[in-house]
């Protein structure tokens, strides 16, 4: 383990986690909201960072992140054209991870190097971690020539940016895909879902290899903490 990413490190030591969505938070209470998760023991906050061109919502940006103070790690979801413009200013927000869609960046193996040099110029002692998101649609093949520049690859188990879907159940044979062509690399590679994940399905993703959960309004629905208590006994089995 001594070459793993810090970022990696971190979460493969805290079993699978689950990265819980802030834009599904109560907005006008976030603070308290944060605060909850932080106290229900939550590590890592997710931002849906959505620009209403690459998918069709619109949701936060870098100041939004920014102004989240949190323990938790940041784990930014790039779903935006072109994210290779905007690198800098997500890693000025603070994030932790930064995922962005292949499909979204004409040169996605530079803009994952960019990323990089962002991060080593901003702060050389806090490391961010890389990853690349796989749309329903995107074969995991896409991986093989980006494999060497990332940190996690994410599985989304719907079309991002429309409302009201249900987790594809395509995309538990898809995790086996992106585990054969991550234990290919060598490389220690996270792997995350990211979609419709509800309290009654999140235990599907339980002994598949999966080192982080993506949710929301799961979390929200009710009492914060008993939800991350019950979806984190049902994702470690």
């Amino acid at each position: 383990m001594a070459d793993m990413h810090p970022v990696v490190r971190q979460i493969r030591e805290a079993g699978p986690v689950l990265s819980v969505g802030l834009v599904s938070a109560d907005l006008m209470a976030l603070g308290a909201d944060v605060a909850r998760l932080e106290q229900a023991g939550a590590r890592v906050a997710h931002f849906d960072v959505m620009d209403g061109c690459y998918v069709p919502m619109l949701t936060v940006g870098p100041l939004f992140i920014k102004a989240v103070r949190t323990r938790m790690l940041k784990d930014v979801h790039l779903m935006i054209g072109e994210p290779g413009t905007s690198v800098a200013d997500y890693v000025a927000a603070g994030a932790d991870i930064i995922t962005v869609h292949p499909d979204a960046c004409r040169h996605p193996h530079r803009v994952l190097q960019q990323i990089g040099s962002v991060a080593r110029a901003h702060d050389a002692g806090r490391p961010i971690a890389r990853g690349v998101a796989l749309n329903p649609g995107m074969p995991v093949a896409v991986l093989e020539p980006l494999v060497d520049e990332i940190d996690l690859v994410m599985l989304v188990a719907i079309n991002p940016g429309c409302g009201g879907q249900t987790f594809l159940p395509a995309t538990l044979g898809r995790i086996e895909a992106v585990r054969r062509v991550v234990a290919a690399s060598g490389r220690d590679i996270l792997v995350a879902v990211d979609g419709g994940i509800t309290k009654a399905n999140v235990g599907q993703l339980a002994g598949r290899g999966v080192d982080m959960v993506i949710t929301g309004s799961a979390v929200f629905d009710g009492d914060i903490s008993a939800n991350i208590d019950q979806m984190t006994r049902a994702l470690r089995g």
